[in-house]
């Protein structure tokens, strides 16, 4: 099997149920999600396999999920098969949030991504996952979504920056505060 199909040349691309431009919002969005994944792989790098065992299953976990992402982004109609993103896979995000935000100290004041490469690499996904979530946004006002697509980005991004200060703690980096930031974080009760 060949790498090239030529059937993109002329600016479209397939998707389940059909072919759209290339610059489809469609596209952006799950375009968006496939580069996410590829930010996952190179933050798992960074990590240490021993120390960091539990968040390199994880991120494996998750980079299987934004592909179940990609793929309901790409459906035309939920006719054609059901949806694979699910409310329990939002559930284990927060399960995840949990469990690592009581790993680290508490937060008064908004923190500067750096630190750990770890860190830095998954501050990263933080934020193109916002972006990614911005471009589901922006596709769910004029086409149908799984809405659980955007629940999941939503709360992924809080567990990317959760483990960012997880993976910057466990290197033995504290958090570096946002000089300028009020205290705008409650404490953990």
């Amino acid at each position: 099997m060949k790498i090239y199909t030529r059937t993109g040349d002329a600016g479209k691309t397939g998707v389940i149920g059909g072919r759209v431009d290339k610059d489809d919002v469609r596209v952006e969005a799950y375009g968006t999600v496939d580069e996410l994944n590829c930010f996952i792989g190179q933050a798992m790098g960074f990590l240490d396999a021993e120390r960091d065992a539990d968040l390199l299953a994880d991120l494996l976990q998750i980079q299987h999920e934004t592909f179940d992402c990609g793929s309901d982004l790409a459906l035309l109609k939920q006719e054609l098969r059901p949806y694979k993103v699910t409310a329990e896979m939002v559930d284990q995000l927060e399960a995840w949030i949990d469990k690592y935000d009581a790993e680290t100290p508490d937060i008064q004041r908004f923190i500067l991504p750096g630190g750990s490469q770890a860190s830095s690499a998954l501050h990263v996904c933080r934020t193109v996952c916002r972006r990614a979530e911005r471009r589901v946004v922006t596709l769910a006002r004029t086409q149908p979504i799984n809405e659980e697509v955007r629940r999941y980005l939503n709360r992924l991004s809080d567990l990317f920056f959760t483990i960012a200060r997880v993976s910057n703690l466990r290197a033995g980096n504290g958090d570096v505060e946002y000089i300028r930031s009020a205290e705008v974080f409650r404490r953990k009760s």
